[in-house]
C-alpha cells in the first residue's frame, strides 16, 4: 500500500486506537504472522479451527500494528487497532484504499474459466497498460484484501477474480473492489452444496452489478443457459459474447490446427482471424471476453491478436515428456470444466491412445453422484481410449461410460502411489494424457511425477 497510515486505517474501519503512534506508516496487511514487519498491519481472523489473536504477540516481534476485536485496552509502542470484526475491518481498508486510486477495474466471476478468463483479460490489456491483477488464487473474501493491498499509483487498469462460496459474497467483494466493469463467464454448479441450486448460484453471480458504477457494464456469456433464464434480473447496461447469433461478441468457424485454435471473430461490420495458443471451445469464449474488454479500453485489434496468440495461461498445462503428451489439469474440476478438457483430449491430434486419468469432484452437494454419471456418459460420447480412476465418486464415470461405450478400457486405484507407478510403465510413445480432479484428491501429485 502507498500512503497509508494508522489514522487512514481508524478512518476507514471506524475502530479505536489502543495503543501507538497514528501517524505510523502502514505498507502491507498480513494475516500471516510469520510475515509481520515494521510497518505491516497483522489482521488476525477467527478461523473455524484457530483464533489468530493468539499470535498478536509473536507478529508483533519485528514491528508492526494490528487490528483487534478481542482486546479493549493495550500498550507500548505498537499500535493496536480495536474493530468490531477483523476481517470486515480488513476488507473496509482494502475498499478505502482502492478508492484512492483512479484506474479502472474490471471484475470477474464465473462458475467455471473466471481464472483463465481473467488472465487472458489481463494479457490481453498487456497490449496497451500496465495491469494490476489477482495475486494467485487470492478471489476470496480474504484473498482480494490481500490482493489490493499490492496496488500501485503506477498501475493504469486492473484485473480482478471475485470468488464465492456463499449468499452475499459477491456483492461484498463487489463494494471492495468497486469494479468499472462485470464479467461473468458462466453458471454452473461448483458450491451448490452451500448454494443449494443453480438459480441461486446464478443470481449470486449477477450481483457483481451491485457494485458497478451508474455507467458501468457487464459482459456476459451468451451461451450459458442459467445467465438467459435469469437475464432479467440484470438492472445494468449488459452485452452478451459467445456463439449464439444474437451475442454482439461472437465467434465462428472455430477449428484447431497445429496445437492452436483458431476462429473467425465478428463484432458489427468487424471481421478478424484471431489465433489462440491453447486449445478447447471454452478457451475461445474466454478469448471472446478477453476481447470484448480491449475493444472497450481501446486496445488496438492487433495489439489484441497477437496477445491472444501469445497466451498460454496456467490452469491447464500442456507439456511433451517421454514422448507422450501431458495434458495437467489438476488444479480443480466440475462438470462443465470437465468436459471442456475432456473434449481437448478427444479432439487431439495424436496416434497414440487417449487417456483419461480422473479423479473426484467434490463440493457438489446430494446429487453430486449425478454429476459423476453424466460426465461418464460425456466420456462415451468421445475419443477417449483409456479411463483411470481415483475416489469413490468417480467410480460412476466408468459406470456410465461402459453402458454406452463397452471397449472403453478402464480401471480403477485405491491411491495415487498406485496410479503413478501403473502409469510409469503404461505411457507409451505418442499417447495424450490428461489428469484432472478437484483440488482436494491431489492429483497435481501425478502430474509432477510423471513430469519428474
Amino acid at each position: 500500500m502507498e500512503n497509508i497510515t494508522i489514522q487512514d486505517i481508524l478512518d476507514a474501519t471506524g475502530g479505536t486506537l489502543l495503543c501507538g503512534d497514528p501517524s505510523m506508516k502502514i505498507d502491507h496487511l498480513s494475516t500471516n504472522s510469520m510475515e509481520v514487519g515494521p510497518n505491516t498491519l497483522f489482521v488476525p481472523i477467527i478461523g473455524e479451527r484457530v483464533d489468530a489473536h493468539i499470535f498478536i504477540p509473536n507478529a508483533l516481534k519485528e514491528g508492526g500494528a494490528c487490528l483487534t476485536q478481542e482486546h479493549n485496552e493495550a500498550e507500548g509502542d505498537a499500535p493496536y487497532i480495536k474493530v468490531p470484526d477483523t476481517l470486515t475491518a480488513m476488507q473496509q481498508i482494502a475498499s478505502y484504499y482502492r478508492n484512492k486510486m483512479s484506474l479502472p477495474i474490471i471484475g470477474v466471476t464465473g462458475s467455471v474459466g473466471k481464472t483463465t478468463t481473467r488472465e487472458m483479460i489481463a494479457h490481453v490489456l498487456k497490449g496497451k497498460y500496465k495491469v494490476f491483477e489477482t495475486i494467485g488464487n487470492q478471489n476470496s473474501q480474504v484473498g482480494v484484501p490481500l490482493t489490493l493491498d499490492h496496488l500501485t499509483s503506477e498501475d493504469e487498469i486492473g484485473v480482478l477474480e471475485m470468488g464465492m462460496s456463499e449468499k452475499g459474497q459477491i456483492t461484498t467483494l463487489g463494494n471492495i473492489i468497486h469494479p468499472n466493469v462485470g464479467v461473468v463467464t458462466n453458471v454452473g454448479v461448483s458450491h451448490i452444496e452451500m448454494m443449494g441450486s443453480r438459480d441461486n448460484i446464478c443470481i449470486e453471480k449477477l450481483d457483481i452489478q451491485n457494485g458497478l458504477p451508474e455507467d458501468g457494464v457487464l459482459f456476459l456469456n451468451g451461451d450459458n443457459d442459467m445467465i438467459r433464464k435469469h437475464i432479467d434480473y440484470v438492472k445494468k447496461p449488459y452485452e452478451f459474447y459467445g456463439f449464439a447469433d444474437d451475442c454482439t461478441y461472437r465467434a465462428e468457424k472455430i477449428r484447431e490446427k497445429n496445437g492452436q485454435t483458431l476462429f473467425e471473430f465478428h463484432y458489427g461490420n468487424m471481421k478478424e482471424n484471431i489465433t489462440l495458443n491453447v486449445l478447447g471451445k471454452h478457451n475461445v469464449s474466454n478469448a471472446l471476453a478477453a476481447i470484448a474488454i480491449g475493444l472497450r479500453y481501446d486496445v488496438p485489434m492487433d495489439a489484441i491478436k497477437t496477445q491472444l496468440s501469445t497466451f498460454s495461461g496456467q490452469r491447464q498445462n500442456i507439456v511433451h515428456v517421454n514422448d507422450y503428451t501431458l495434458i495437467d489439469d489438476a488444479y480443480n474440476a466440475s462438470p462443465d470444466s470437465m468436459k471442456a478438457s475432456l473434449s481437448i483430449l478427444s479432439d487431439f491430434k495424436t496416434r497414440g491412445r487417449k487417456i483419461a486419468v480422473l479423479s473426484d469432484m467434490l463440493e457438489l452437494g446430494p446429487d453430486s453422484p449425478e454429476y459423476h454419471k453424466e460426465v461418464g456418459r460425456f466420456i462415451a460420447t468421445t475419443k477417449v481410449t483409456d479411463l483411470f480412476i481415483t475416489g469413490e465418486l468417480s467410480k460412476n464415470y466408468i459406470e456410465e461410460a461402459w453402458k454406452e461405450n463397452p471397449s472403453l478400457h478402464t480401471r480403477t486405484f485405491s491411491s495415487n502411489d498406485e496410479l503413478i507407478a501403473f502409469l510409469e510403465t503404461y505411457l507409451k510413445k505418442n499417447d495424450v494424457v490428461l489428469i484432472k480432479g478437484s483440488n482436494g484428491m491431489n492429483l497435481k501429485e501425478v502430474s509432477k511425477a510423471l513430469m519428474a
